[in-house]
């Protein structure tokens, strides 16, 4: 019962925000609602990429967010032949480790994770109100969902993608988003039809990712690449302070 009152509680607030004509606070309520400031998060994640015209491939991993301290930890479970690979993300500084070599090199969160069509940033804390300015804010419907429709640009470099618009529904829930470059180029959409609550935040089921560059012309018709990713058992048990941490990775990863 407390954890539907305060599901109550903050579906409330985000539809109040957009009530009283204040974007900028439904924005915070889209990332409230989705980070886990005060507590920890881990879940299982399966990503599966269709590559036009070529396949599958799957990647199972776990992951583990401190979204307070800015952490997380991404360890890949499948194929075997990269399993106790990983990456730690400590601040502004991720880290990929290869347990062949035994070494860990920079990355950055704006890369494509394991060359799908996600980002290694999709995988931390929403931070769309500190990240993005609103430019302009509609109304659209979205299938079932009434959503407000907020056009963002980044006010810093060191976001992913620099210009972002979203569809959020009356729950304060991002349902759809489509990135683009700083010229207009439409790179990517994102679909997010369903949600599951835990301990008054939500965390998506399913994530639908559409690449609108990488493909290749079937039939004369270009075919974008897709990922999709189902997220299971989330959980919010704190967890070990070493986990987060390259000796963890290399322990693992042995």
């Amino acid at each position: 019962m407390k954890r539907q009152a305060a599901i109550i509680v903050l579906t409330i607030i985000g539809s109040l925000a957009w009530a009283e004509g204040d974007p900028k606070e439904l924005l915070r309520s889209v990332d409230r609602l989705v980070s886990f400031q005060d507590s920890d998060f881990s879940a299982e994640y399966l990503i599966v990429q269709n590559k036009a015209g070529e396949g599958v491939d799957s990647t199972q991993a776990v992951i583990f967010r401190r979204d307070g301290a800015n952490k997380y930890l991404i360890l890949i479970l499948a194929p075997v032949v990269d399993r106790g690979k990983g990456y730690l993300k400590i601040d502004d500084s991720l880290w990929l480790y290869d347990p062949v070599s035994r070494k860990f090199t920079f990355t950055s969160s704006k890369e494509r994770f394991r060359n799908s069509n996600a980002r290694n940033s999709d995988f931390t804390r929403s931070s769309f109100a500190r990240d993005y300015n609103i430019v302009r804010v509609g109304r659209e419907k979205l299938g079932k969902f009434d959503c407000t429709v907020l056009d963002l640009k980044a006010n810093n470099n060191e976001v992913t993608f620099p210009i972002t618009k979203l569809w959020i529904s009356n729950d304060s829930l991002v349902r759809k988003s489509e990135d683009y470059s700083l010229s207009g180029q439409l790179l990517r959409t994102i679909l997010i039809p369903t949600y599951q609550g835990i301990g008054g935040r939500f965390v998506p089921v399913t994530i639908i990712i559409a690449d609108q560059l990488k493909g290749r012309k079937i039939e004369g018709k270009f075919v974008g690449d897709r990922t999709q990713i189902t997220i299971t058992k989330p959980s919010l048990e704190k967890l070990p302070d070493n986990l987060f941490t390259k000796t963890y990775l290399e322990k693992v990863g042995k």
